[in-house]
Parts: C-alpha cells; sequence; structure tokens
C-alpha cells in the first residue's frame, strides 16, 4: 500500500509489476510487445527534432520554428512534430517577458506588498489600484443580431467610435471583488475622484490600504496632502474617519 500511495497507481498494477519481477527479474521489468503497427519515429529522431528546436534558429529569419517548417528541416510529417513537441512541452511560438528591477529597494518592497497581502493589518482592507488609460469608446453601426439555432450572433464589421475612456479600478485580492470607475481623462483629478469612490464604497471602519505604481498622477500634492514618505516608497496620509490609512507605492523610486 505505501508503493500505491506514493506512486499514485492501483493495487494491482503494482501486483501485476511485482509478480513479473518475480517470475523473470529485471528482463519481467521490461513492457512486453503490444498489438498494432509498429513504431517508425526512432529515438534519434525524436531527439533531432528537440535539439533542432532548442538549439537552431529557424529558417528564413523566421520569428519561431512551426510544425510546417521544422517538417521541412527533418523530413517529418507536421502531426508527428506535433506530437513530439505536445510530450515535450515545447511551445516555440510562446514567448514570456521578464525584466531586472534597478531599483536598490526592489527586495525590501516586494516583501512588503505581498506581506500585505498574505498577512494585512486587523481592521484593514487591501485594494490593488490601477488604471487603463486610452480606451477606445466603441459601438457598432447596427445592433447585434442574436444567436440562434444553426445561426451564430452576428454583427457589422464597422464601428462608430466615440473618443477615449480611462478605467480605475481597485481589486480587492482577498474577496476579488472589483470598484471601478470611468473618467473621461487620466490626470490627479480624475484619481482623487476615483479615490472618493473607493472612500464611499468601503467599510467606514476599516484603514485602507492601497497598493499603487509609481504613476506620476498618483504623487501629486494634491493627492497626497500631508502624506509623510517613509522608507521604500511607503506613504502614510490620515484620511478623514480612518485614521492611519496607507498607500503603497511598489515601483521605482521617484
Amino acid at each position: 500500500m505505501d508503493v500505491v500511495r506514493r506512486l499514485g497507481v492501483l493495487p494491482p498494477t503494482v501486483n501485476k509489476w511485482r509478480r513479473r519481477f518475480v517470475e523473470h527479474r529485471l528482463d519481467g521489468l521490461s513492457d512486453e510487445p503490444r498489438p498494432g503497427a509498429t513504431r517508425k519515429i526512432t529515438d534519434a529522431q525524436v531527439e533531432r527534432v528537440v535539439v533542432t528546436t532548442l538549439e537552431q534558429a529557424p529558417p528564413n529569419n523566421d520569428s519561431h520554428w512551426s510544425t510546417r517548417s521544422m517538417a521541412r528541416a527533418t523530413g517529418m510529417s507536421q502531426s508527428a512534430i506535433s506530437r513530439i513537441w505536445r510530450a515535450f512541452e515545447l511551445k516555440p511560438h510562446v514567448v514570456q517577458t521578464w525584466k531586472l528591477s534597478t531599483d536598490p529597494l526592489f527586495i525590501d518592497k516586494v516583501r512588503d506588498v505581498v506581506g500585505l497581502y498574505l498577512d494585512p493589518p486587523a481592521k484593514a482592507l487591501v485594494l490593488c489600484v490601477d488604471e487603463k488609460s486610452g480606451m477606445q469608446a466603441l459601438d457598432r453601426t447596427a445592433p447585434t443580431l442574436p444567436i440562434m439555432p444553426t445561426t451564430p450572433a452576428r454583427r457589422t464589421h464597422d464601428y462608430v467610435r466615440h473618443g477615449t475612456t480611462s478605467l480605475f479600478a481597485a481589486l480587492d485580492v482577498a474577496t476579488g471583488k472589483v470598484i471601478g470607475r470611468h473618467q473621461r481623462r487620466h490626470r490627479h483629478q480624475e484619481f482623487l475622484r476615483f479615490l472618493k469612490t473607493i472612500d464611499a464604497n468601503t467599510p467606514p471602519e476599516l484603514d485602507l490600504h492601497l497598493v499603487c505604481d509609481n504613476y506620476a498622477t498618483h504623487k501629486t500634492p494634491e493627492i497626497r496632502p500631508g502624506w509623510s514618505a517613509t522608507p521604500g516608497s511607503t506613504c502614510t496620509s490620515p484620511r478623514p474617519g480612518r485614521p492611519g490609512s496607507i498607500s503603497w507605492s511598489a515601483g521605482s523610486p521617484s
């Protein structure tokens, strides 16, 4: 039963392999021939595909290998290349980005912010605040036709522009609740209105802890009257009805 629990297999599977080991020793641990067509792709071909994917640049200055280009390079079929990539979890078309911070206080800030999320102070609410500016407000030139049996929903290909809008949002990581508001512009005046919206939509008995980036709008004198800077770009602001409320600004130092 220890083997069953450790490997996550059924007891008959363990009994079968034990019996084969007792009867044939190490030779019994080799897999038996299976019915069906014999294997046509060798281990050497699989290795060639994996090594080529990892170590060689694609031809014709392509951005990444595709199943077609790899099939041409190795003389195999696209379906074979696709199966090999899936087996080894290779995704040449996927690129992830990363960045090293030059902020000497970066580690301290990360610990402060993550610690605030994971272990917030008593009687406090932690919100992640951010903005998305320059969002296009679009509308279709005709109403969308609803979905019907055998017919998908339909809409016109052209649209009408209604300018741009800026979305301000505050996420409560603990509950997933979002406080949002659209503004025509993205200035400190709009951000101040959104702070008042947050204040009106949160329990008055809780202190507010806002995790923001280092955007200049968050640091104007109109937004931060009387705030005192503390190490790690942490600022404290007493707000009416919320003594000791805190705004954490995580980013490069100003």
